[in-house]
């Protein structure tokens, strides 16, 4: 007698059955906790073009039946040069299967437009994005902005700022954020020449000297102060709470760098968690980031987070 050929369900039947076979051997995991949700990758979505550039953003979505992810804007660190947008695509495309919406957002070359066009650049994309929130399947009230090093430092710069406008290229939106990740960011540049590096920060080709303008760092400090986050910190303005990791034997931005900007926020009385890593450039800790995420409502149930920690 032939078999019955089933009709097929619709994919969004939550009625589906779970098979119940499971072969002599084999053993069970539950799909969340081993593989989380798949990414959906979209790549090089213009946001803008300035200076002859078409600035992009790379975008991963969980593939989840939600609209209203959160999202983490990432800055990836570029000594402020030309952008390799993808270092860190295996982090970010784990936040994703945990349910993080993730942009990957290039911005100007400092060697194309000085400071401040990074962080007016970032902030054009968190408004393209949040104009389309509905689109991109996020929650427009739960937008993070993370960075690594120079990213960092841009990151600091577009959380302290919001919708402040720094040059005449600034545009009009919200490009406010819940919370600010910092990775080792540079904060005062004028000071990196008389800390332990082993780069050069003063002459008008290293990366502080591009970034204000291809000139010498020590000979021209009101455009160097200009770059320095904590001075946009004030009294009166809140300030979303952050995140800082730093190693302490960081060898190109020096761990005094994360310092000044933890004590400037720490003298505001804001919201502000710093891990030192203890012999190491970069880390990735679970449970201080689970719980920075917890108090920013970006965290829920189920969701986890890699352990990474990376040393020389």
């Amino acid at each position: 007698m032939p078999r019955e050929i089933l009709k097929p369900y619709s994919y969004e039947d939550e009625s589906f059955p779970e098979n119940p076979a499971l072969p002599e051997g084999a053993r069970e995991v539950r799909w969340q906790d081993s593989f989380g949700f798949g990414v959906a990758f979209k790549p090089d979505i213009v946001y803008a073009e300035r200076d002859g550039e078409r600035l992009t953003i790379s975008y991963l979505t969980p593939r989840n039946d939600r609209r209203d992810n959160p999202l983490i804007v990432y800055v990836q660190g570029s000594a402020w040069f030309r952008q390799d947008i993808y270092i860190h695509l295996p982090e970010m495309l784990r936040m994703c299967q945990r349910g993080y919406c993730v942009a990957l957002v290039q911005y100007r070359p400092s060697t194309t437009a000085k400071f401040p066009a990074q962080t007016e650049d970032v902030k054009t994309a968190i408004r393209f994005l949040r104009n389309q929130a509905e689109k991109y399947r996020f929650d427009p009230q739960k937008v993070a902005v993370w960075g690594d090093s120079s990213g960092g430092h841009t990151a600091l710069m577009v959380g302290f700022t919001g919708n402040d406008c720094l040059n005449a290229q600034g545009d009009e939106g919200d490009a406010s954020v819940r919370c600010i990740v910092d990775w080792y960011g540079p904060t005062i540049v004028s000071e990196m020449g008389y800390e332990p590096s082993c780069g050069e920060h003063v002459s008008p080709d290293c990366p502080e000297g591009w970034l204000i303008g291809h000139l010498s760092v020590p000979e021209n400090p009101e455009l160097a102060a200009a770059t320095v986050p904590q001075s946009y910190l004030r009294a009166d303005k809140p300030t979303p709470p952050v995140l800082i990791m730093h190693g302490s034997r960081d060898r190109t931005v020096n761990f005094q760098q994360s310092v000044h900007v933890y004590e400037a926020l720490r003298a505001l009385g804001r919201e502000v968690e710093f891990i030192k890593v203890m012999g190491g450039i970069v880390g990735y800790q679970e449970d201080a980031q689970k719980a920075a995420l917890e108090k920013l409502g970006l965290w829920e149930d189920g969701m986890q987070i890699p352990v990474m920690v990376e040393s020389e």
